[in-house]
């Protein structure tokens, strides 16, 4: 079929060894009113010729695979396991703090460590990899996180689990940065929409299920055993990709000066500024929400881990119910979880002595945050189509950046005012989130029709 002007532009600017950086030729990708850049990621023009790599099928018309679809379920739960081992901490702080002789608040570090870390190793892993094979990268990254899990189960001192928790962040930087541009390497053209689905959907449900896992588990047994259990399904899935993944040799290296280039992007700066406001807010109540349940409604610790199972299932409703929403109105879909947000964290503080009460707010809690990182994801792809890898990695480093600075300022904000406060700060954050995509975000993202 002939191409038009434009594919042609985007196809020969996707051929050179770099990501192309911003010039006047190219600036289109940030009009909203371009019509080649109003619509989400998919088998289209976009998609370079040289990242169509599918496994098993040589042509778009071609159907994946079963082995394309376990190679994306493979990457999918690469991600989970690394976004769950970092949340790990949040339904056990209250066990590690006791066993390690330190405040909750202290304790909280071992979230805002990872995010640390993660936030400066994504935009760096993804410079100085070069053309490495993405295949070994990831396999070399899974070992990472088993040797993490290890450390952090047989840790002495606090001093030791934080060391692990660094090897955590390093992981999480590298594997979800190169695990969001795949789904295109893994499955033919038409496919790529649902398989990108999938793999992002790895980090909602480890963001909603990892925390009511692991205090699960640390109820059942201890705190140690959740990270051994995380180990052995780091191990798992090292085996996975060893067997199904395909070899993926890198298609473009990345120099370090493009990944501020991109922020020229006003559809992108609205999207990272609302990813960190709901992020940090987010995390700056619900790290603290054991001894929130404990000391605010009371709960008995046996109920805990229960409330937060359902309040993971109700995350993943709402990852899969904002996914299918936010394809056509990121911005709408983005501004809805906001207030949800927002009314469920307050509301926890003002009626939060209430049982039932709080059973309500936190399946509304869970809805909202649970479409968060889909919705944010699906603005980032739509605001750099051209450039998935670069704009990845800098969504990577401003979420993990979100998610440790919550931590910390939750645990400031426990140690220093009172336990109710980070529910206050959390809700605050959510409003500033809803303020920003209303005041900016309908100039940057209109909604599809």
């Amino acid at each position: 079929m002939p191409q038009t002007p434009k594919r042609s532009h985007l196809t020969s600017a996707s051929a050179t060894p770099h990501v192309p950086q911003p010039t006047p030729a190219a600036s289109a990708t940030a009009d909203p009113h371009t019509p080649d850049h109003a619509t989400a990621p998919g088998p289209d023009s976009r998609t370079p010729p040289h990242e169509r790599t599918a496994v098993g099928a040589s042509d778009a018309g071609e159907r994946a695979t079963v082995r394309s679809w376990l190679a994306v379920l493979t990457v999918a739960i690469g991600i989970f396991s690394v976004v769950t081992t970092e949340m790990l901490p949040v339904g056990l702080l209250t066990s590690i703090g006791s066993s390690l002789h330190i405040s909750d608040g202290m304790a909280g570090l071992a979230m805002t460590l990872p995010g640390l870390v993660a936030a400066v190793a994504a935009p760096l892993l993804a410079v100085t990899i070069g053309r490495l094979d993405r295949k070994r990268v990831l396999c070399a990254l899974m070992v990472l996180l088993i040797g993490a899990n290890l450390l952090s189960a047989i840790a002495p001192t606090f001093s030791i689990l934080l060391i692990a928790r660094v090897l955590v962040g390093l992981s999480i930087g590298g594997v979800w940065s190169i695990a969001a541009g795949l789904a295109v390497r893994l499955v033919p053209e038409r496919s790529v929409p649902a398989a990108t689905s999938v793999i992002f959907s790895g980090i909602a449900v480890a963001s909603v299920l990892g925390v009511p896992a692991g205090t699960l588990i640390g109820d059942l047994a201890d705190w140690r055993a959740a990270f051994w259990v995380m180990a052995a399904l780091a191990l798992a899935i090292l085996v996975a990709m060893v067997v199904l993944l395909p070899p993926l040799p890198a298609n473009q290296s990345i120099r370090l000066r493009e990944l501020p280039a991109l922020l020229r992007n006003p559809t992108l700066r609205v999207g990272l500024i609302t990813t960190a406001l709901l992020v940090t807010g987010h995390f700056g109540a619900y790290t603290y929400i054991r001894p929130v349940l404990e000391e605010v409604s009371g709960v008995g610790s046996g109920l805990i881990s229960t409330l937060l199972l359902v309040y993971g299932v109700a995350g993943i409703a709402g990852n899969f119910l904002a996914g299918a929403r936010a394809g056509r109105d990121p911005r709408g879909t983005l501004m809805l979880l906001s207030a949800l947000l927002t009314v469920a964290v307050v509301l926890i503080a003002v009626v939060g002595d209430s049982t039932p009460g709080v059973i309500v707010l936190l399946v509304v809690w869970g809805l909202a945050y649970g479409g968060v990182s889909v919705s944010a994801q699906g603005w980032m792809l739509r605001a750099a189509p051209q450039a998935r890898e670069v704009g990845s990695a800098l969504f990577v480093s401003v979420f993990n950046l979100a998610i440790a600075l919550g931590a910390l300022l939750g645990g400031r904000a426990a140690d220093g005012i009172a336990m109710p406060s980070v529910l206050w700060f959390g809700g605050a954050l959510a409003v500033l989130a809803l303020a920003n995509l209303w005041v900016f975000g309908g100039r940057v993202m209109p909604r599809q029709r």
